[in-house]
C-alpha cells in the first residue's frame, strides 16, 4: 500500500490536508492534483477553524502558522443606518467555546497557502486541468481528463473540487444541483481599498428591509484596506428576488455587479462607498449560501471531500479540515483495503455533516426582512450585550461541559516523521 496511486481533483483547503496527512501515512504515495485554474486560487473571504479542526491543525503543526496570519478580528458590531452600535459580540479568547468570531479568522487563500506549502514539492500539481469522466474497476479508477485528453488509472478519485462537484454528479449519476439545499442567502465578497473601519477591528453588520446587509470586516494589511460583503437573504416565499440573483450569478460578476448597485443604491449607511469600492475592486466574487447534502460520499474507489460532500456554510473549512484527516486515517488504519477505508470514512463523516447542517430559520432571524422586524432584533441583541447575557450564556456553557461538538474519530496511530 505504500505506493498508493491517488488522483485528488482541487487544489485547495481539503485536498491538501487529505495530501498532508495521506503523505504522513504513506510516504511514498504518487499524489496527484489537478487543478483547473490557472494557478492556485488563494482569494477568498475570511474563514474559520471550529470543533476537531483545531485539534487538526495543532497536529499538523500549523497552529502558530494559522494564528500569525488571522485577520485579528475582535468581534462583530451590528450597527444603525446612522453607524450608532447596536450590540456587540466578542470573540471569546478561547478556541473550545467560540462565538460568531472565531479564534482563527483567517482569509481562505491564506489558509490555502499555509495547508498547500509542506506537501507542494511531493506531490504532482498539474493546472489548467480536471477531470472529464472516469470508469470504474474493481482495483482502479480509469480516468479521462478534459484537456490533455489522456486516459490514468488510480487507486482512488478525491472530489475535492467543490461545491457544484461535476464528480459528485457523475458519481451520483444526477445534476450536481441536485445535492443543493439552498439557504436562500447570496453574497458577493470584495476587498475595499480603504479603511471603513477606521482601524477597528470589530467587523460592523447593518440590515436594511429585504434582507439586504452590509457587512465590513478588518483586513490586517497595514496599507488600510476592508473586506466587504453584500448579503442578501431571501425568504422561500420571494421566488422573483431569488431567481434575479441566481441569474445575475449564472451571468458573472458584472451582471451581479449591477444588480448589486440596484438593490443597494437605497440602503444607507456607507452603502454608496462600499458600492463604488466594489467597482475599484481586484478580487469581486460571487456566490450562494447553499449545503450539499449528498445520500453518500463514496461509492466503489470514488470518494467525496470537503465542500463536493457535505458543504456547510459557516463550518464548510472545519469539516473540510478533518474530512482529510479522517480520509487518510481511515486508509492508514487499512492497508490494501480501499473499500473499507472509504466505508469507515462515510460511517464517521457523513453523520457528523449532517448533524452540522441547519435550516435557513438562523439567518432569518438574524436578518429580518421588514424595519419592525430589525428594531426587534435590534433590541433583542442590545438587551443581551448589555446586560452581558452572551458572556454569561458562554460561561455557563463552558461549566457545563458544553463545548463545540467534535467527530468521534479514531486514534489514529500515524507512523513517527
Amino acid at each position: 500500500m505504500s505506493n498508493l496511486n491517488i488522483l485528488i481533483s482541487g487544489s485547495g483547503i481539503a485536498g491538501s490536508v487529505f495530501a498532508f496527512w495521506l503523505l504522513r501515512a504513506y510516504p511514498n504515495a504518487n499524489i496527484t492534483i489537478v487543478e483547473r485554474d490557472a494557478s492556485l486560487r488563494l482569494t477568498g473571504a475570511s474563514v474559520d477553524i471550529r470543533s476537531s479542526a483545531v485539534d487538526i491543525i495543532k497536529w499538523m503543526g500549523a497552529e502558530q502558522e494559522i494564528r500569525n496570519q488571522t485577520t485579528n478580528e475582535e468581534g462583530i458590531q451590528f450597527v444603525e443606518a446612522n453607524g450608532k452600535a447596536v450590540a456587540t459580540l466578542r470573540a471569546t479568547g478561547r478556541s473550545d467555546i467560540q462565538s460568531i468570531t472565531s479564534e482563527f479568522e483567517i482569509f481562505r487563500g491564506v489558509l490555502a497557502k499555509i495547508f498547500i506549502d509542506p506537501i507542494i514539492k511531493r506531490v504532482k500539481l498539474i493546472f489548467d486541468e480536471s477531470v472529464d469522466h472516469f470508469e470504474q474497476r474493481d482495483d482502479g479508477v480509469i480516468v479521462t481528463f478534459a484537456k490533455s485528453k489522456e486516459v490514468k488509472t488510480y487507486d482512488l478519485l478525491v472530489a475535492a473540487d467543490g461545491l457544484g462537484s461535476k464528480i459528485r454528479g457523475m458519481m451520483l449519476n444526477s445534476k450536481p444541483q441536485e445535492q443543493l439545499y439552498d439557504e436562500g442567502v447570496h453574497v458577493a465578497y470584495f476587498t475595499i481599498k480603504s479603511d471603513l473601519l477606521q482601524g477597528g477591528r470589530l467587523a460592523k453588520w447593518y440590515n436594511a428591509t429585504g434582507g439586504r446587509v452590509v457587512f465590513l470586516r478588518p483586513d490586517p494589511d497595514p496599507a488600510g484596506r476592508t473586506r466587504g460583503n453584500l448579503m442578501n437573504v431571501t425568504t422561500r416565499g420571494d421566488i422573483e428576488t431569488k431567481e434575479r440573483l441566481n441569474k445575475a450569478l449564472r451571468e458573472g460578476n458584472e451582471s451581479y455587479m449591477k444588480l448589486m448597485e440596484e438593490m443597494f443604491r437605497d440602503v444607507g449607511w456607507v452603502a454608496p462607498e462600499v458600492l463604488r469600492s466594489m467597482r475599484e475592486s481586484d478580487d469581486f466574487y460571487c456566490s450562494l449560501f447553499g449545503q450539499i447534502r449528498s445520500p453518500k460520499i463514496h461509492d466503489g474507489r470514488v470518494v467525496l471531500l470537503g465542500d463536493a460532500g457535505y458543504a456547510t456554510p459557516g463550518f464548510g473549512t472545519s469539516l473540510a479540515i478533518i474530512g482529510g484527516y479522517v480520509l487518510a486515517g481511515e486508509l492508514l488504519t487499512h492497508p490494501g483495503d480501499v473499500k473499507t477505508a472509504l466505508e469507515r470514512y462515510e460511517e464517521i463523516m457523513l453523520p457528523f455533516a449532517k448533524n452540522s447542517q441547519g435550516g435557513d430559520t438562523a439567518m432569518q432571524l438574524l436578518n429580518p426582512q421588514t424595519l419592525w422586524g430589525i428594531r426587534i432584533r435590534n433590541a433583542i441583541l442590545g438587551f443581551v450585550t448589555w446586560t452581558k447575557l452572551d458572556g454569561l450564556a458562554m460561561a455557563v456553557a463552558s461549566a457545563l461541559g458544553f463545548t463545540e461538538k467534535k467527530v468521534l474519530m479514531p486514534d489514529y496511530q500515524w507512523p513517527a516523521k
